[in-house]
């Protein structure tokens, strides 16, 4: 019960937050994710994206130019975004049509780191701009156990520094943080994160988070997707994790 209460107390701070921002729908062949180590474990969150909309959208086949730069540990601010922007300097020759941003983990979690965070989103989201591409913001999970920084309420504080830089550029936030809420206050025992640091997602947790950036994205919905790792996750596991994205996406969108 208390797990539940921390979800809808993020959510209503949430749904608070971006209540003005606009919502609308499309269907990107070219997108660029930017980011770190929560990004590229487990075989790339990109590479899950891709697979659920070339399942989901057949014509989109063979059509996907998606790209992810990755640093680990990185914050925001130390990504070369003018290069990875500019056509033709990552392999990519038209311009990008949403760019994911994913800050560091603790970017949001002190007032200095805070606004730093809100200060590069605001520079890269003009630099997206003007290239002609449009900014998604991941926003990342709370730390669980074993990790030194767990606090209660962390989750709403890092929705709260996502909200701030997409209220101060338009940006659309991915709200995956939030599904990692629901999900482990629907099921705790379902592991998000990888067990020796409470901070990067396993497998479980990319799959989710691919959930959440393809609803969020893309629009649309997940009936009647099959896309399982290639066996390596069970079936009931995809069905509740696709009910979570599905939640979370509809709650953030309202």
């Amino acid at each position: 019960m208390k797990s539940n209460a921390r979800w809808y107390v993020s959510l209503c701070l949430w749904l608070l937050l971006i209540s003005s921002l606009p919502v609308q729908a499309n269907q990107p062949l070219r997108i660029l994710f930017v980011g770190n180590s929560y990004l590229y474990y487990n075989d790339s969150l990109h590479n899950h994206v891709g697979r659920i909309a070339e399942e989901l959208q057949p014509e989109l086949l063979d059509k996907l130019d998606y790209k992810s730069s990755t640093i680990g540990g990185a914050s925001l601010e130390h990504h070369p975004i003018e290069h990875l922007l500019t056509p033709g300097r990552i392999g990519v020759d038209e311009p990008f049509e949403w760019v994911v941003l994913q800050g560091g983990s603790a970017e949001p979690l002190s007032a200095r780191r805070r606004a730093e965070f809100v200060e590069t989103v605001i520079e890269f989201d003009s630099l997206i701009k003007r290239h002609g591409g449009q900014t998604a913001l991941f926003m990342t999970q709370a730390y669980v156990a074993p990790h030194a920084r767990v606090e209660d309420g962390q989750q709403a504080e890092i929705a709260a520094a996502y909200a701030e830089a997409a209220a101060a550029t338009g940006a659309r936030v991915i709200p995956v943080g939030l599904a990692f809420e629901l999900s482990y206050a629907r099921r705790p025992e379902l592991g998000l994160h990888m067990e020796f640091d409470g901070s990067h997602p396993s497998l479980y947790g990319t799959y989710l988070a691919a959930c959440v950036v393809y609803l969020t994205l893309y629009g649309g919905s997940l009936q009647g997707l099959q896309y399982d790792y290639y066996g390596r996750i069970p079936s009931d596991v995809t069905q509740f994790l696709q009910g979570i994205a599905t939640e979370t996406v509809t709650a953030a969108a309202r």
